[in-house]
């Protein structure tokens, strides 16, 4: 017990630097994509063909899609066509495009449950569309997305273990680089696994704080 205490003490610098990293790169990502994902959403409730069915492909193709394979379509498809990305970049974008499918689900079904009154009181007042979204949709569903969205942050945090592929320096990359000099695998993955737990479980926690109290406010 004292030597996996002492190896722990000794391997924590290395994975601390590596979840750094992952917290950047999943941060980064979330930062790009949910917003990306609000404008997909408004996107697919457009009458508009020439721009739903674009935004129709990149949801499809971005939910459909393994994130490994995402990863891997920009890191070492992309060069291909003259496009040449970082490690960091080139997971940062992969994650983006994920999110960005995912969250405009998500934000869509929120938006979706304001009900459809309160729209037919919007234009009874006279107000135009973009007033209607921006006073009384975006408002009322946005909160509703919130939990979701908490809960799928939690999920890209730990696909973040997936960028070792691309030689991003993050707690997998770290943790497996380790493993390969010392050979004592469960030790190492075993704090892995407690530092990913460390954020995991009070994020979850939080979630389903915000989900009681949301499901009693509305």
């Amino acid at each position: 017990m004292i030597d996996m205490l002492e190896f722990w003490r000794q391997s924590l610098p290395q994975l601390l630097t590596g979840y750094r990293l992952s917290l950047l790169v999943t941060g980064a990502s979330l930062f790009l994509g949910i917003p990306l994902g609000l404008l997909l959403a408004l996107s697919l409730q457009t009458r508009s063909t020439w721009l739903k069915l674009p935004s129709l492909s990149v949801v499809e193709i971005g939910r459909g899609a393994s994130i490994l394979v995402l990863l891997q379509f920009v890191y070492f498809g992309m060069p291909s066509v003259g496009l040449t990305f970082s490690s960091f970049a080139s997971v940062t974008i992969a994650f983006t495009w994920c999110t960005a499918a995912y969250t405009s689900e998500i934000i869509r079904a929120g938006l979706e449950s304001v009900p459809q009154g309160q729209r037919e009181a919007g234009e009874a007042l006279g107000m135009t569309r973009l007033d209607i979204l921006r006073i009384v949709i975006l408002p009322q569903g946005l909160p509703v997305s919130v939990p979701a969205l908490l809960g799928f942050s939690i999920l890209m945090l730990q696909a973040s273990s997936l960028a070792f592929v691309v030689a991003l320096p993050e707690l997998m990359s770290k943790a497996q680089l380790i493993g390969s000099n010392t050979f004592r695998y469960m030790p190492l993955f075993t704090l892995t696994a407690i530092l990913y737990a460390a954020v995991c479980i009070p994020a979850t926690i939080v979630v389903g704080f915000l989900e009681r109290r949301l499901s009693r406010h509305f």
